[in-house]
């Protein structure tokens, strides 16, 4: 008896003793999932940029998704170094947007020759090709809708490069958030408006584009790229966008409600 019960002390405190040590397993389990998830975060943090924007644009192209501007990774209002991205006429052809590439691809022709970066900017949106200039003392002076005469410059490059093409256009006026209060604009809804009809009237009258193809609408700052927090971010929402339409896209003002655009730079 004795030794029988010295036997089933012995085999119950050695059954204790795996039990104690099953937090070890635990425990190596928790460091694995640890190194996992540290080296993910490194390889994000050395991620290539252009690579990741053509593979989001993949996925939300086969999902049906937004391909705009707006958000992270996506074809967002270039930074200054950035310019015209590399890729961007890989990504118009991708899109099934007909014949915008050529369009495109002179355009970006256009900005690089004549050093345009900062002031002239392409990206590629589900409805089309979105053409955006800034206004600053570019198209317009401050609380202005004449236009400079660099901006008929431009516009005259532009018109004559989309003159022959089928796609309509549709020319967006915006301003940033600091309000305005003149005889002749009383709130940035009439100047951004204004605008947008200032440049269709010059692509019209000076660039021969048929008039049934053009339509100009005002969003003041209801649409910005960027928040309004800095002059750097309002001086990039403070601008006129020329949007060429992807073939079939007609229902302009419906399209525009059902896809948002704001975003980040």
């Amino acid at each position: 008896m004795p030794r029988r019960e010295a036997d089933a002390e012995g085999e119950g405190g050695g059954h204790d003793n795996a039990g104690s040590m099953r937090w070890l397993l635990t425990y190596a389990d928790m460091i694995t999932l640890l190194m996992a998830f540290f080296i993910m975060m490194y390889s994000m943090s050395v991620l290539n940029i252009q690579k990741f924007r053509e593979v989001a644009f993949s996925i939300r192209s086969g999902f049906g998704g937004p391909i705009d501007g707006g958000g992270a990774g996506m074809l967002a209002f270039p930074q200054a170094n950035d310019n015209i991205a590399p890729s961007i006429n890989d990504l118009v052809e991708s899109s099934g947007l007909g014949a915008l590439p050529g369009a495109a691809k002179q355009i970006e022709a256009y900005i690089k020759e004549q050093g345009l970066g900062e002031i002239v900017r392409m990206r590629v949106e589900k409805r089309g090709l979105v053409v955006s200039l800034v206004t600053d003392q570019v198209l317009f002076d401050i609380g202005r809708a004449e236009l400079r005469p660099r901006a008929k410059q431009i516009l005259s490059k532009v018109g004559a490069i989309v003159r022959n093409m089928p796609n309509e256009i549709a020319v967006e006026g915006h301003t940033c958030d600091l309000p305005i209060r003149t005889p002749q604009f009383p709130s940035n809804w009439e100047l951004s408006a204004s605008r947008a009809t200032t440049v269709v009237r010059f692509l019209i009258d000076h660039a021969g584009i048929a008039p049934r193809r053009v339509s100009a609408s005002g969003y003041a700052d209801s649409r910005p790229l960027a928040p309004n927090d800095s002059e750097a971010h309002r001086m990039s929402n403070r601008r006129v966008d020329i949007v060429i339409l992807s073939n079939g896209m007609r229902d302009i003002p419906q399209r525009l409600r059902d896809e948002p655009r704001v975003g980040n730079i």
